[in-house]
């Protein structure tokens, strides 16, 4: 019996929360469509291990030694672990006892889930829009329309097993010789054959194809948010509907404003003079140019904050956050001698008894044994 926990890579004691995170993890990192066609087997493998884990009932099931997609094991696991004995006698004597028998398997299957993943700019997600994301993936064989027939014609009942889709066959065990059942070889199961498969999709009514999905970015979106597409995925076997598109989400850095939350943060280098006498000066912002008045006698890391320009806020419509921007003010490092001789002036009656800085039990960003702040660190990166 495999070990669904070891392919997740979570412990028995995994939350439902865990599971569905160590899930969303390996399927990513899995999926043909992303890994490539030989990781096929193994995104089944995650897949089954999270049906399982995920379901509360065949979890207990699976942690009593008994796995839930082993269809012998599990069945009548809820009356004692002996099972429904019609299908034990079903399952070797061909129904002769009353049980119920397996049908064919239809042809036309329902399609798997598709995984994609596609990079935003900041501005689609203060404002939404829609993007194009491209995918490799099964879609409708275009020659066939789906039915997998090279000329139109339907299948025609299997002459082995008479549609039935299985066929009985004497074993030998300890008890004797018996009778049990299995897939019909001829038609794989389905009771019926292609006559003349079609030669584009080998009667399987679908084909790889690589094609361009739109996808509505919704304002506000986070950053690694996964959207859903209705039918957007693959197509199923025989035509079948098709499966969901997942698409992951990431969002690129931004070269002028860092996000946080619903707000935006940036930083606008000032003169010393504007910092002491004000000045209004002008930014661009995803609204335009915008106006940022620096009060006058403005410090080193004061922000002026500009209400409504930030990110739109998802659960409240119409509503967004704030654009912050932080004064980096600049101290001039190279003075003509009459630029000194202004500083010097203004110090001779502005500084008069100064004599020592006031000192602070909090220790200044950046020093030792001080943590920087996440403004700090954005100011240092802009230095």
């Amino acid at each position: 019996m495999a070990d669904y926990y070891e392919v997740l890579g979570v412990e028995r004691t995994a939350s439902e929360e865990e599971i569905k995170k160590a899930y969303r993890k390996m399927s990513r990192k899995y999926h043909p469509d992303i890994a490539g066609p030989e990781f096929e087997d193994k995104f089944k493998e995650v897949n089954n291990a999270y049906e399982v884990l995920r379901d509360p009932d065949k979890r207990r099931m699976y942690d009593s030694g008994v796995d839930p997609n082993d269809p012998n094991a599990s069945a009548g696991f809820g009356q004692g672990g002996f099972g429904d004995m019609g299908d034990v006698f079903s399952t070797f004597f061909g129904g002769a006892f009353g049980g119920g028998s397996q049908g064919p398997t239809p042809r036309t299957q329902p399609g798997r889930d598709a995984l994609a993943s596609m990079s935003i700019d900041l501005r689609t997600a203060v404002f939404g829009g829609t993007e194009q994301v491209r995918i490799t993936t099964f879609g409708l064989c275009p020659d066939c329309s789906g039915t997998g027939s090279a000329d139109g014609a339907k299948p025609t009942t299997c002459p082995d097993c008479h549609g039935s889709g299985f066929r009985q066959k004497v074993v030998r065990t300890m008890l004797g010789q018996m009778m049990t059942s299995a897939p019909c070889e001829r038609c794989e199961g389905h009771g019926d054959i292609i006559s003349k498969p079609c030669p584009s999709c080998m009667g399987h009514g679908r084909v790889r194809v690589t094609r361009n999905v739109g996808v509505k970015v919704p304002a506000g979106i986070r950053d690694e948010s996964r959207i859903r597409l209705a039918n957007q995925g693959e197509v199923g076997e025989g035509g079948g509907a098709a499966g969901d598109l997942y698409v992951d989400i990431r969002i690129k850095p931004n070269e002028q404003f860092t996000r946080d939350g619903d707000d935006l943060h940036c930083w606008v280098r000032v003169p010393m003079s504007w910092a002491v006498l004000g000045h209004d000066l002008e930014i661009e912002t995803f609204d335009g140019m915008q106006t940022v008045s620096v009060p006058a006698g403005c410090q080193p890391e004061d922000t002026v904050t500009l209400k409504g320009l930030g990110v739109a806020r998802m659960r409240e419509q119409g509503e967004r956050g704030d654009l912050v921007a932080h004064i980096a003010v600049e101290i001039p490092t190279k003075l003509s001698d009459d630029e000194r001789a202004l500083i010097e002036r203004f110090a001779a009656s502005h500084d008069e008894g100064a004599t020592h800085v006031a000192q602070s039990s909090r220790p200044a960003s950046g020093a030792a044994g001080g943590k920087k702040g996440f403004f700090s660190k954005l100011k240092d990166a802009l230095s």
